[in-house]
């Protein structure tokens, strides 16, 4: 790992303590434009790692301080998320510039980093998230293309492994948007937020063939909510 100093931090609010990982990619032409874009004061915009496309890992702020790289967000009733949070930046050129697969060093470096974090601030594979989660509304990133399924398989975060009684249960459930949009608010989406951009990042996330296989990425079906009741059951496990 290589230390390179962002002057982009403050102080976590109220001495929070990181229980969330970011992840975010970097949505601009090249590596170097997106460091120096985090590194320069003006911008006011930082992240405590970034990764780059060859798995060079850098060392951005320390983890006890407070990056900016949530904005407005939400998850479980909190809307701090930059104090709550650690937020890693991966380099990709993202849907504006030429959005493409995270290569294996990439997504190798990323798994060891967020390992290290989890055991380091005893991180909850819930809160291991991306930034669409926590701003739907404004955010794609790091978007349906990044490897959500490998990451928790390796240990890191929660993938939907739905049971026969979650898709019984599915059947009924998306019959009544209220219930599904219930359900996403309990698991930790915002739920003040655009329902139909809810539903859309929770596909990024956990139904990334809705994009990837002609789907429709804004629309519930009895994959969506399995995959939902779910992850529930998982966060819940975790928790107790």
């Amino acid at each position: 790992m290589i230390d390179v100093t962002s002057p982009n931090f403050d102080q976590r609010i109220n001495n929070a303590k990181p229980s969330m990982i970011i992840l975010h990619y970097t949505g601009m032409g090249s590596a170097l434009e997106a460091l120096e874009v985090l590194c320069d004061p003006v911008n006011k915009v930082s992240a405590h790692y970034f990764i780059d496309e060859d798995g060079t890992v850098l060392d951005l702020i320390p983890d006890a301080k407070r990056a900016w790289h949530a904005g407005i967000s939400f998850w479980k009733g909190e809307t701090d998320i930059n104090s709550h949070a650690i937020g890693v930046e991966l380099v990709n050129k993202g849907h504006e510039f030429g959005y493409h697969d995270f290569g294996e060093a990439q997504m190798a470096a990323l798994i060891t980093l967020c390992r290290e974090l989890i055991e380091r601030h005893k991180i909850l594979p819930a809160n291991i998230l991306g930034h669409s989660d926590v701003a739907p509304e404004r955010k794609t990133d790091p978007g349906e293309l990044f490897d959500w399924k490998r990451l928790a398989r390796e240990g890191v975060g929660l993938w939907p492994d739905p049971i026969e009684e979650d898709f019984e249960a599915a059947a009924d459930l998306v019959k009544n948007e209220y219930s599904t949009q219930h359900l996403l608010a309990e698991y930790g989406y915002n739920p003040l937020a655009a329902y139909i951009d809810v539903v859309t990042a929770f596909h990024r996330h956990f139904y990334p063939e809705k994009f990837t296989q002609d789907g429709l990425p804004s629309e519930v079906d009895e994959t969506t909510a399995a995959r939902l009741l779910a992850l529930l059951r998982a966060a819940h496990q975790d928790e107790t």
